[in-house]
């Protein structure tokens, strides 16, 4: 994307617009499940797309975005395709400054956003703890560990109070450092095909307690 065309499109609505067009109306019975997120929910489908075939996973991560991009795209992207569940996992990228800087409260408010919007049209909400790093290979931060973790526990204790189930990625993955270890990521960020089949269970076991 050009510079001129992100700025006319800072939040990306072009890259699913094509494909929420062609999805066809939910059948009845379906268990239709939005995962909304960044290049950690975008690449799911690149290196483990058997979690994807013949399910009712829809994929909508776009690498890179932050929480305040999510939240502009989520009628397009999660409303407007009545999904039976959200599953949002945000805010690494904010946290690396992709979008300027911020704070871990504004942060929150977003991913608080997302849920107000999706419960007030009657979809189901499951959120996701950011994964583990200590830093950020294209844009360093020290204090991204220690952050990340300040993050996380704001998103359970909210999940806690509303009842939201709660994705504990970052308890399953982290190292000694809290950050993520070569085992499940090939550059301390994204996870490789082990990571996302240590996150399945996880999610799947979450979906499973809303029916």
């Amino acid at each position: 994307m050009s510079e001129t065309s992100f700025a006319q499109d800072w939040a990306n609505l072009a890259k699913y617009e094509t494909q929420n067009n062609q999805l066809p109306p939910k059948q009845s019975g379906e268990k239709r499940i939005v995962l909304m997120g960044d290049s950690i929910t975008e690449f799911w489908s690149q290196i483990q797309p058997e979690f994807f075939t013949n399910t009712s996973y829809i994929n909508r991560g776009i690498s890179g975005q932050t929480t305040p991009q999510m939240l502009i795209r989520f009628r397009p992207d999660v409303l407007n395709l009545h999904p039976d569940v959200v599953v949002i996992l945000a805010g690494v990228n904010d946290i690396a400054g992709n979008t300027g800087p911020t704070t871990n409260d504004a942060i929150f408010g977003n991913i608080i956003s997302m849920v107000e919007l999706a419960k007030a049209n009657a979809i189901k909400v499951i959120l996701c703890s950011v994964l583990p790093a200590n830093n950020f290979y294209w844009r360093p931060n020290e204090k991204a560990a220690e952050t990340i973790i300040q993050l996380n526990q704001l998103i359970q204790s909210y999940a806690k109070e509303h009842d939201i189930p709660y994705v504990d990625y970052h308890s399953a993955m982290a190292d000694a450092k809290n950050g993520l270890p070569k085992e499940f990521s090939e550059d301390s960020v994204h996870p490789n095909l082990k990571g996302y089949q240590t996150m399945q269970p996880l999610l799947e076991k979450a979906v499973q307690k809303l029916y």
